[in-house]
Order: structure tokens, then C-alpha cells, then sequence
């Protein structure tokens, strides 16, 4: 049985062979669109019939309001992580 660790490198060994042998883009790439539609859902939802130009850039700053939430999530996470740390540690 393989560790943690191990588990981890093996991952990160087939991620890197496959990306050297395909573009990096073209693997991700039906996953991107995926993703992106639900955000354009979102804006059909709000917005109904708007040029399809219009409709892509809100779906965009939508996708890059998400992508900032999770990051202060991450953040605020990270910092109760150190506080309980500190706490353990008595400081």
C-alpha cells in the first residue's frame, strides 16, 4: 500500500508525462467550457437575450467573482488555521 506521499508523487508524475505529451490547453479545455456555461446560465438566467458578446463578458466577471470568493475563503480559512496554531502553541 502506497503512502500518502507516495500517492501524491505518483499523481503528480502521470499529470507532468501527460502534459508534456498534449497541450496543456487542449486537456482542460472541454472542463473550461463546461464551467464557463454555468456562469453563462447564470447570466441568460438574470438577463435574457443579450448579443453574444455581452453575454460572454458577464459570464467572465461572474466566473472572476467566484474565483475571488473562494479566494477569500481561503484566505479567511488560512488565517483561523494560524490562530488556532498560536493558540495551541500558547503565544
Amino acid at each position: 500500500m502506497l503512502s500518502k506521499e507516495e500517492r501524491s508523487l505518483r499523481a503528480s508524475i502521470a499529470a507532468l508525462s501527460m502534459q508534456a505529451r498534449n497541450d496543456r490547453h487542449e486537456i482542460n479545455a472541454a472542463a473550461r467550457a463546461a464551467f464557463l456555461a454555468k456562469f453563462a446560465a447564470e447570466v441568460d438566467a438574470r438577463s435574457p437575450g443579450l448579443p453574444e458578446a455581452e453575454r460572454l463578458r458577464r459570464a467572465e466577471l461572474l466566473l472572476r467573482a467566484y474565483m475571488k470568493r473562494l479566494a477569500l475563503a481561503s484566505h479567511r480559512a488560512r488565517a483561523r488555521n494560524k490562530a488556532a496554531r498560536r493558540k495551541a502553541a500558547g503565544k
